[in-house]
């Protein structure tokens, strides 16, 4: 009998603690929303918007396309370069290649959420 009033209190207590993780679950999620006028929405004209995007795509387009044409340029040996020294700029200028084209997407992940955000 002892051992099947510790599993029945054991479970209770887990059963206790589910509902109440889930109670402060539910506590903190965000309700229906009613629009009672303390929120203001302002709407952008769609036309201008998607204009911007564009200009700003437009602008990653074009630097990413200079800075793989300076990375090829930077790529070939030069006629004063020894074999070891043209490997070792050849490593240096792929890092420096990758993290540029790192930073040119995380730019254009910028322009996408933010022109996500904008949406809402």
């Amino acid at each position: 009998m002892k051992i099947v009033a510790k599993k029945v209190i054991v479970y209770s207590m887990l059963g206790l603690m589910q509902v109440s993780m889930f109670s402060s679950v539910a506590a903190a999620a965000p309700g229906p929303i009613n629009n009672n006028g303390l929120q203001r929405i302002a709407y952008l004209d769609r036309d201008d918007r998607h204009g911007h995007d564009n200009d700003q795509k437009r602008k990653h387009d074009e630097r990413q396309r200079e800075e793989k044409e300076r990375h090829e340029r930077e790529m070939k040996r030069r006629p004063h370069e020894s074999e070891h020294e043209w490997r070792e700029r050849q490593e240096r200028e792929k890092e420096r290649h990758e993290n540029v084209l790192r930073e040119i997407a995380a730019l254009l992940i910028g322009i996408v959420i933010g022109s996500g955000s904008s949406d809402n």
